[in-house]
């Protein structure tokens, strides 16, 4: 029973719920390996670590000794999944679906272990699924149970459209875990509705109904928002080791801890000692150097983390910044010219003498010196800028 409870420990680790927690004691005490699914649509080239979330919990499970099922979405990507979006999402075409799930492949083994994880395509079984089977399945559910659906919800009472093809993604989703038997579906929670149709379909099926847990998702560089290529908050687990390390120190200290219990492999107990230890007095920084270290290690190799701690110490320490500079909040939005964020920021009185010290080569952002004094900084994550030798800020970009 021990060995039961130390498994749930590190399955909740993190997560935002678990259905029904009941019914995954009873398949743990099976003894047998459960098959753990989670599927990801090829919508995007680059995976970045709000990704990682679910990775890193079927991680957990392939520890556990479970089978992993890495369901690449080709077949859903081309429906496109409107969860959490106002309107209807352009599908894919099959070239750009191809080219995305190539590249998925090759970045998912950065965290799960290729020898413990089966890579699926849902095309498999939905491309065999003809007209009546494709009319069949949809009978399964009422148009009112669609729109229980948040987003559906409220775009129809928005009269906003929703495609009649919009309905028919759910359904997929939840056919691909009566198709892989599924004893767990892994998710966001944005995909609550998707995963609970799993359940559903394998009653209709006479299956055992899957357990759904459900990750946080999680928050960009800013700490506000959805982790997002297109805010700009992200970090990619393909960029350059560099950039990963000099992106995880801008991260706030409070956000620093939400990525440890989300995004690190160490142990929750190795986690709370640390965070102790910073409690007790230990600069918060020997942690976050710790947590970059450790993403740059996962994707690009040891040698490549030593070469980033070497040139972040080179840059940051060496320039003997101060460990408690005031952080700041500026809005730039879209993009602000950086003479223009040193005086909101409170480092100079007026952008006349922003741009003077600029000139005077007396500006650095993140260590390097600025000569562009109209370079644009936009939302999302946290810079640190230093004018003269004694004006520091850390200066979040919303």
């Amino acid at each position: 029973m021990k060995e039961i409870e130390a498994a749930m420990d590190l399955i909740r680790r993190g997560a935002d719920e678990l259905l029904i927690e009941a019914e995954l004691v009873d398949k743990l005490k099976a003894g047998r390996p459960l098959r753990v699914k989670a599927g990801f649509d090829p919508t995007a080239p680059d995976l970045h670590l709000g990704h990682t979330v679910v990775l890193n919990k079927l991680r957990h499970f392939q520890e556990l000794g479970h089978h992993v099922m890495f369901l690449i979405g080709d077949f859903t990507g081309m429906i496109g999944d409107p969860s959490g979006k106002n309107a209807t999402r352009p599908p894919l075409t099959r070239e750009q679906v191809l080219a995305n799930a190539a590249t998925y492949r090759e970045q998912v083994f950065k965290i799960l272990d290729p020898e413990k994880t089966e890579i699926c395509f849902n095309s498999t079984w939905m491309n065999g699924l003809d007209a009546t089977g494709l009319i069949r399945l949809a009978a399964q559910q009422t148009v009112a149970r669609m729109l229980e659906r948040d987003d559906f919800a409220k775009r129809y009472a928005n009269r906003q459209a929703i495609s009649i093809h919009e309905f028919l993604y759910p359904l997929c989703q939840g056919y691909d875990s009566v198709m892989m038997k599924a004893d767990v579906e892994l998710g966001g929670t944005d995909q609550r509705f998707n995963l609970l149709m799993g359940r559903e379909l394998q009653k209709h099926y006479d299956q055992a109904p899957q357990c759904v847990l459900m990750m946080p998702l999680l928050e960009g560089l800013d700490g506000v928002n959805k982790m997002s290529k297109s805010l700009g908050n992200y970090i990619g687990i393909a960029e350059p080791p560099k950039e990963i390390f000099g992106k995880t120190m801008s991260v706030s200290d409070t956000l620093m801890w939400r990525y440890y219990e989300l995004l690190s492999l160490r142990s929750t107990d190795d986690i709370a000692a640390l965070k102790a230890e910073v409690e007790d007095g230990r600069n918060p920084r020997d942690a976050k150097v710790m947590l970059a270290r450790e993403f740059v290690a996962r994707f690009h190799g040891e040698r490549a983390a030593d070469e980033a701690l070497a040139d972040f110490e080179a840059r940051f320490q060496h320039n003997a910044i101060p460990d408690d500079i005031p952080e700041v909040r500026v809005v730039v939005g879209a993009g602000m010219p950086i003479f223009k964020v040193i005086k909101e920021a409170g480092l100079t009185g007026t952008t006349s003498e922003a741009l003077r010290m600029i000139e005077q080569g007396a500006v650095r952002l993140d260590g390097e010196r600025v000569e562009d004094r109209a370079l644009p900084l936009v939302a999302g994550g946290r810079v640190v800028l230093q004018v003269g030798k004694r004006k520091f800020a850390a200066v979040v970009l919303a």
